[in-house]
Order: C-alpha cells, then structure tokens, then sequence
C-alpha cells in the first residue's frame, strides 16, 4: 500500500463512526422519492461540520439535491450519494449505505485533493427509485465538467461490472363510468381493463426473449366492493440489454393494455415516466475498483448471472466515464435486496462493514486515478466524450 492510501485510510477511519451513523440515521428516517428532506439536511450538515466542502443546495431545481466540493484539481472526480428509499419498506435497496460510502471517500479525500491535483464532488441525488434524479441534475447541468462518476452499491454478489439493464417505464390510466356494483350494466368497468391487459402480458411472457423482464404495479382500481371502478392506473416497466430491445418489446406490451381498454369498453392513456440506458462500465476504473477492494478482503468470482437491474446512474455512464460496482453483505437476506429484510441488514453491522469496504475502495481508486498518468490523460482529454475513443465497456 502506498503512503498516500495510508493517509487515505486513516482519514477514512477518522470519519468512519461518523458516516456509519449517518448511514444508521436513513435507515431510520427513510424518505421517498424528492422529499428526502431530512437525509440531505443530515448530509450536508456533516459535510459543513467536518469542512473543506463548497455547499450548493437545490441544484438542478430539486428542493433535495445538493453539491459538495473540496479541491480545485484537474481532474474532476464525482461520488454519487443515492438519497431516496422505497415506499413501504425504507432503504431495501441500501441508499443510505451508498450515501455513506460515498461520503467517507470524499471526507477521506478532501485534505488531499490540492496534493492529488483532484476536485472531488460529492452529488446528492434523489429519486434513484423512479429513475429521475440523477436524469434531471445532467439535463441541468450538475455534472458538467466532470472527468467520471463513481459510486458503489450493495447487492447479493461482489461484482466489479454488473449487468445493468436499459428500462423504461409508463402509467397507463383507464377511465370508464362508475355505477353501484347492483347495477353494473351501467359501468364501463375500468378495472375489467386491467385485468384483460395482465393476462395478455401473461401470455406474452412466453413469446419474448428469456433475458427481457415487463414488471407491472396496480397502483388504483377502485374503492370499495360494492362501487365498481370507473377509474385504473397501472405502472409497467419494460427491462431488456439495450434501450433498442426494450423498444422492440414495448409495442407488443402496450398491444396489451390497449386490448384491455377495447374489451371494457374504456378509454387509456398512456404516458411515459422515465427510462434509463444500459450502464456503460469503464473497465479501467473499475478494475482499480475490484483491486482496491480485494485488498480489502473482497471477492469477485466470475459469476454466470450478473444482472441486477436498473439506475439512472446509466444514464451518467453514458455521458462520461463511471463505474457501479457492487458489494454484497456477509450474510445478505435470503429473499434478497428491495425487502424489508434488506433494509434492516443495511442500518446494521452487515452495512457498516459495506460502508467500509465501499467507500475506501472507492477513495482508493480515485487517487489511483489521480495518480496514473495515462489514465489522468484519458479521463481529461479535451473534445466530446466518445467511446470508440476512450475505450469502454460498450
């Protein structure tokens, strides 16, 4: 180990007890998709007591979005801090660990960004969940002037290049005509749609690739037993490889939900939330990553199965060089992340050591970044970003 990563890990262990805590605080407090009003308060709050950061609040026009940045280098390294947790089972998806690991990178980073010629800058980003934070801060312009983006995240397996899949995701709404449920032959049943429109997306499971995913939510249909439901909205995503597949697949599904709305005799709208790329790995700093955090006692195997799903920090990946490792706990729950068994394993010991691992290696490898001259040379070099060029993982 070099001096400068000595210094880097002690500076970590400095801030550790700190950012454990924080981490511990989300997963008590959880905050859902741009209200997560008291988790970046907290986060900014550490980041001012400790020092060395430039605050900014509310970038991108985001009550909940923040910037943080220590140094003036010239190389730009951002960290990105997850911030939102899922409705009904808080961070089942572990952002207040990713936040944490991020965090203790830039603390540990911050007394060496003159020395390391680095700006770093820690992104608070929202609604991860509804793949639109991180979206809005890049129309918005909250990455500009970034070399490449870094964050870690908590999964089943340690993988230093997952396969994170491209989505998009629609609300389709049915309106019909509501009548008691005694006389039904006045409705124009809403929730009739729906059902026609899951059943036809059923059977066309069996007709598309194995690899493709089409998840769908029932978010209303109806109020009572005895109303019948004049109204239905459902929420669908569509995963596939590539955003090209996902739009080969799609006409098929909305074939669905539109056969639904003629069976009911209802009208549909359909309209289109979010969606998100396949992530883009650069293989160079990812493979600082997984060596910085097999020093750390990590493994890698070669897994067959690396997909874990989708983020908006794809969309990142395409826009710059950006990395999205992911690290398992000890003994993950075996029903896996996006529970309430996960959340719980995150605000714990399981979480802490994450935050440990996680977030020193991600330190580690920026300053490995910092200081490899070729890599220096290729993150920096001026004109667009091109992959062909730049030689990642397309």
């Amino acid at each position: 180990m070099t001096a400068v990563k000595d210094r880097i890990a002690a500076e970590f262990a400095r801030h550790e007890p700190a950012v454990v805590a924080l981490a511990q605080r989300m997963g008590a407090e959880p905050e859902v998709a741009f209200e997560e009003h008291r988790t970046a308060a907290a986060v900014v709050g550490l980041l001012r007591e400790h020092g060395g950061f430039t605050v900014e609040e509310k970038v991108a026009g985001l009550d909940t979005a923040f910037t943080a940045t220590a140094g003036t280098g010239s190389l730009a390294i951002g960290l990105c801090a997850e911030l939102d947790a899922l409705p009904g089972i808080g961070h089942g998806c572990a952002h207040n660990v990713i936040t944490a690991s991020s965090v203790g990178a830039a603390l540990a980073l911050s007394p060496l960004a003159e020395e390391l010629d680095l700006t770093i800058r820690l992104l608070g980003t929202p609604a991860e969940e509804v793949l639109a934070g991180k979206a809005i801060m890049l129309r918005e312009g909250a990455f500009d002037g970034l070399h490449a983006a870094l964050m870690t995240h908590p999964t089943l397996k340690d993988m230093a290049t997952p396969t994170i899949r491209a989505v998009r995701h629609w609300s389709i709404s049915y309106r019909g005509r509501t009548a008691h449920a005694s006389r039904p032959f006045e409705a124009l049943n809403a929730a009739d749609a729906v059902t026609v429109a899951q059943v036809g997306i059923g059977l066309l499971r069996q007709q598309k690739r194995d690899a493709d995913r089409v998840h769908t939510w029932v978010k209303e249909a109806g109020s009572a037993v005895n109303v019948i439901a004049g109204a239905a909205v459902v929420e669908c995503m569509v995963r596939a490889d590539t955003l090209d597949e996902v739009d080969l697949l799609w006409p098929r599904v909305r074939a669905c939900f539109e056969a639904g709305a003629l069976a009911a005799g209802v009208e549909v709208e359909i309209v289109e939330l979010a969606s998100a790329h396949g992530f883009r790995h650069d293989r160079e700093l990812a493979g600082l990553f997984q060596a910085n955090a097999e020093a750390l006692g990590r493994t890698f195997p070669d897994y067959a199965d690396k997909a874990i799903g989708s983020t908006d920090m794809a969309e990142v990946s395409v826009r710059m060089p950006s990395i999205h490792p992911v690290l398992s706990f000890d003994s993950p729950p075996e029903d896996g992340n996006h529970t309430a068994a996960f959340a719980r394993a995150a605000s714990g010991p399981e979480g802490a050591r994450a935050i440990h691992d996680g977030g020193l290696a991600l330190a580690w490898t920026v300053a490995d970044a910092a200081e490899d001259p070729a890599l220096r040379r290729r993150l920096t070099a001026p004109g667009p970003f091109t992959w062909a060029e730049r030689g990642e993982d397309t």
